[in-house]
């Protein structure tokens, strides 16, 4: 189960939610828990642990998004297809799936360079990279980042707001 954002009319509780793979029609599941319900806890997979579970063919863009995160100093997660793939050991990746990650950006990341490099590793991948930059509680997409927009969509587990992209790149978005 993941967590994920409250619908709205539910009722008290923590919200999870559950793919099915493919093969078991690829539904969404929604459910409420108690948190007293909840027994742990634990952050997506890394993404240096998903390269074995992964096409040979996607190995070597995600061994170049490794080595993107490491020379950034900035920690890479997966999530989406592959993700679930490595933790139920079940197939989810299809021949159109994307490659869902997360890179935690520090204050002093330099977040130019880190989405003109994941440009530049998009464009050889087998696959299109759909990558979260992550700062604190808050998300913004690489791609939009890296138009160069005045504005990003920032995603929180509350909702979606609109902010400059100074704001984010500065590290002033409000967690």
């Amino acid at each position: 189960m993941v967590g994920r954002r409250a619908n709205a009319g539910e009722g008290r509780g923590v919200p999870l939610g559950l793919p099915l793979p493919p093969f078991a029609g690829k539904k969404r599941l929604a459910v409420v828990v108690r948190p007293a319900d909840v027994v742990a806890v634990a952050p997506s997979p890394n993404l240096a642990s998903t390269v074995r579970a992964a096409p040979p063919s996607w190995r070597t863009t995600l061994l170049r998004l490794g080595q993107l995160a490491s020379g950034q100093g900035v920690e890479a997660r997966v999530f989406g297809s592959l993700a679930w793939q490595v933790i139920t050991g079940l197939d989810y990746l299809t021949d159109s799936s994307d490659l869902d990650f997360a890179m935690y950006v520090r204050r002093d990341t330099q977040l130019c360079r880190l989405t003109e490099a994941v440009e530049r590793i998009e464009a050889s991948a087998p696959m299109r990279l759909d990558g979260e930059l992550i700062r604190g509680a808050s998300a913004v997409n690489w791609r939009e980042l890296h138009a160069g927009g005045r504005d990003v969509l920032v995603k929180t587990i509350v909702g979606i707001t609109l902010f400059s992209a100074d704001q984010f790149i500065s590290g002033r978005i409000p967690t």
